[in-house]
């Protein structure tokens, strides 16, 4: 195993503080309806081991469910790029702490070959649309 992760991209995190009980967060990003109304179209279904597809700007891409903690924790594996996508919800009386964490980048300069760009040049435009799916996107269904 690597030791020196200085030339990998970092991860990805986006935190927010949503005025919703964790339930109805839980229903908006761990069901095909929920992530289909603040993310993108899907077949996804609760189930670890299971392999769905999100119907990207860019073409279909595969997922497979990682981890499944209702209503605590979900991560799955996105596209064929090494990325995992998890979703952690902790209750706060009332209102819900929501954390996204993209990770599983590579080498700063090496292509992602479906993007034809960096990891890095992908990192930031991603992270610049995680922070909007989450902030605006997601708070609009879990508050609305």
């Amino acid at each position: 195993m690597q030791t020196n992760n200085q030339s990998k991209v970092p991860d990805i995190r986006k935190t927010a503080v949503f005025n919703a009980p964790i339930q109805k967060v839980w229903e908006a990003v761990a069901t095909s309806e929920g992530i289909a109304a603040w993310f993108m179209p899907n077949d996804f279904e609760p189930k670890v081991g299971h392999e769905f597809t999100l119907q990207t700007p860019f073409g279909p891409s595969p997922c497979k469910v990682l981890e499944l903690d209702p209503p605590h924790r979900l991560s799955f594996s996105w596209d064929t790029s090494g990325w995992r996508v998890s979703f952690e919800l902790k209750e706060l009386n009332g209102k819900t702490e929501f954390t996204l964490i993209h990770s599983g980048w590579g080498e700063t300069h090496e292509i992602i070959p479906k993007a034809g760009e960096t990891h890095s040049v992908i990192r930031n435009r991603m992270d610049n649309g995680w922070e909007a799916l989450v902030n605006e996107k997601l708070r609009k269904v879990v508050e609305g």
